[in-house]
């Protein structure tokens, strides 16, 4: 499992090799504090729920764009490089829209509230599943560092995961989204399994489990993530 997930992120960094500071310059660091200022505004002041819902979506969605960006500058750098950059993160943190962030394991994790926020307020379908969507997304890969059988998270966040699975899994049907999602499903069912105490609940996670790695594998044949399935399989043996 080690060894697949260290193949898995070095294809990402590979993918992801522009720096953060050759991306940001001081004319985009303006442009996304502009936006920040403005939807902070609109989630702040505006009197409609669904404006506001739809504010702090864009928030979470730009700040998670921004950190994807200083997360290669941390991982090629150890640490966020270029004045730009540093500029951006302050001055988003002075404006009550700051990047979260792991000081532990120094690096920006996904913005949750955001997305929370949104979905408390009321978002049509489409943006809901997005804002769903981007919150599995970021909290499933914010809880582990290389195996992801090895989570952080308790059982109330690994329940949460378990809420937004069901809800996308038949729900998202574009690519790469739905292999994604996909994916997770298996993963975050394996967690459950493994870590839940009671027989009954664990036995029905196992066999979700189980049959989530099968279809992944019928599904997705190619996919490098598939070479993970028989791994997982493998972890949840002694459960059976």
């Amino acid at each position: 499992m080690r060894g697949l997930l260290r193949s898995l992120l070095l294809l990402a960094a590979v993918i992801g090799s522009v720096h953060a500071h050759d991306l940001i310059t001081a004319e985009i660091a303006e442009g996304y504090l502009n936006k920040a200022a403005k939807w902070q505004k609109q989630s702040a002041e505006s009197a409609e729920k669904p404006e506001r819902a739809r504010a702090q979506l864009r928030i979470g969605v730009m700040l998670d764009e921004i950190r994807g960006y200083l997360n290669r500058d941390l991982a090629m750098h150890g640490e966020v490089q270029g004045l730009a950059s540093n500029y951006l993160v302050a001055e988003l943190g002075k404006l009550g829209t700051p990047l979260s962030y792991d000081r532990e394991r120094r690096f920006f994790t996904a913005n949750a509230r955001y997305y929370r926020a949104a979905l408390d307020l009321g978002l049509t379908r489409e943006l809901a599943r997005e804002a769903r969507l981007r919150l599995l997304r970021g909290e499933f890969y914010d809880s582990f560092d290389i195996d992801p059988l090895q989570t952080t998270q308790n059982t109330e966040q690994l329940q949460a995961q378990i809420r937004l699975v069901d809800e996308l899994y038949e729900g998202v049907s574009a690519e790469p989204d739905r292999e994604e999602v996909r994916f997770i499903a298996a993963i975050v069912y394996a967690r459950a399994a493994k870590f839940t105490a009671d027989g009954k609940r664990r036995a029905a996670y196992l066999d979700k489990a189980l049959a989530y790695i099968d279809a992944f594998g019928r599904e997705y044949p190619d996919s490098m993530r598939s070479a993970a399935m028989p791994v997982v399989r493998d972890a949840l043996s002694s459960l059976k």
